[in-house]
């Protein structure tokens, strides 16, 4: 069977996406109805992209461009640097995106996404040295995919999708199970409704009589994450051991629970530096760069100091409650609205002002979302594993380890195309 060597230009058509200025610049441009998709969204998205956190309104729109579903987004600039993802939905994207729209008589868009996954290395290595663009189209475009047959394209897929599919199920039923225990946090500590009943509220702390609002230090142990030098590159490492290290980027990538991150930490280098450890079942906030990202760990781990550490300190207060709290609260209420896109400071993060209701109450509540909780970190497991299994297969077949036997009622070039090249 014979294979080519092809650019994405011989696969399809390329182009940049478009954006002009940011929110704070021109608001006028955002908040309508147009998917504006950014290379974080690339990022999170994983496979299809579905989510997202800006929009364009029609002047937005008139100034950008909206690309159809199953367009191919690669990501050019900054840690994103070519991550992957397949439009789910009509989208616009700026021009830190770069759009690949395949050829279908030529190869399958899931086919190029998975060669592409596997040049992540090759397509950061010829990075480097640039400036904030990462990646540029004309650099992006030297590089070659090895090319099958189209019949042999769509099996790789068949045989890798299904696992993709299933992982994207699993976190459709993550997202929706995380809002589940978000409404049930709302209905019983904001609109104050436990199981169907209202309690009355005291007109003069606009709470229910017994309850509180505390430091968020009297109600936990709040510790922040510290950074070895970064030019002793000795205490790093991305080979397994050591401790893991979640940095704001592992935690944008997270979702809910926390199971993996880029690197790790070793032991020496935690104890040198007196780092703080995050146990098992911390809930952990990040309140630089991006604030209010929240997630809770899975083992020990440690992190950077740009994240906070909330340790449950009084017995009722359980890590459930917790991360609900910091998901739902309004993080623009510390700070200027100038500032806040930025950061808090450590001191502002223990002196949050956090809810106590009275011990029974909060107990009752992390009995409810417990299961939830539970459900959410088993879905994550199965997904890691689907992954692993994904991850291990993929680069088999696309290295011709695993041979795939031809359909008899299809052949093996395509005519026309330029298949026929070895």
């Amino acid at each position: 069977m014979k294979w080519a060597e092809k650019t994405l230009e011989e696969l399809g058509k390329v182009g940049r996406g478009k954006s002009r200025h940011r929110p704070r610049n021109a608001p006028h441009l955002y908040g309508g109805q147009y998917p504006f998709v950014q290379t974080g969204d690339v990022q999170a998205a994983r496979f299809y992209i579905n989510e997202y956190f800006q929009t364009y309104s029609e002047a937005g729109l008139a100034q950008s461009k909206l690309w159809p579903k199953d367009t191919l987004c690669i990501s050019i600039v900054g840690a994103n640097t070519a991550a992957t993802a397949i439009l789910g939905i009509e989208a616009c994207f700026p021009d830190s995106v770069i759009g690949f729209l395949a050829d279908r008589d030529v190869c399958d868009v899931r086919f190029v996404k998975y060669a592409l996954e596997q040049l992540r290395d090759k397509l950061k290595s010829i990075s480097e040295g640039t400036a904030r663009e990462n990646l540029s189209l004309e650099k992006l475009l030297t590089v070659k995919i090895s090319t099958p047959p189209l019949w042999y394209q769509k099996k790789i897929v068949s045989i890798i999708a299904p696992m993709d599919d299933l992982i994207e199920n699993n976190l459709k039923r993550i997202r929706l199970l995380e809002e589940l225990a978000q409404r049930n946090y709302e209905e019983w500590f904001v609109k104050f409704r436990i199981n169907g009943e209202q309690l009355q509220v005291n007109a003069g702390t606009g709470m229910p009589n017994g309850w509180e609002i505390k430091r968020a230090d009297e109600l936990c142990d709040i510790r922040i994450g510290k950074t070895p030098p970064r030019d002793q590159v000795e205490w790093f490492r991305d080979d397994g051991s050591g401790i893991k290290w979640v940095s704001i980027t592992d935690i944008n990538n997270a979702w809910v629970f926390i199971h993996r991150t880029s690197e790790r930490i070793t032991h020496e280098g935690v104890a040198k530096f007196n780092m703080n450890i995050a146990p098992k079942g911390t809930v952990i906030l990040s309140f630089k760069l991006t604030v209010g990202k929240v997630t809770i760990t899975t083992e020990d781990m440690v992190t950077n100091e740009a994240i906070a550490h909330f340790n449950c300190s009084i017995e009722s207060v359980k890590k459930e409650f917790i991360y609900c709290f910091l998901k739902a609260f309004n993080y623009s209420s510390l700070g200027s609205t100038s500032s806040i896109g930025t950061a808090i400071n450590s001191k502002i993060v223990k002196a949050m002002p956090m809810l106590l209701p009275p011990g029974r109450v909060l107990r009752s509540f992390s009995q409810n979302v417990a299961p939830i909780f539970e459900q959410i970190e088993n879905l994550q497991i199965q997904n890691l594993r689907l992954k692993e299994a994904r991850d291990m297969l993929l680069p088999r077949l696309l290295n011709r380890l695993i041979a795939l036997e031809e359909p008899e009622d299809e052949v093996l070039t395509i005519a026309g195309t330029g298949n026929e090249v070895n």
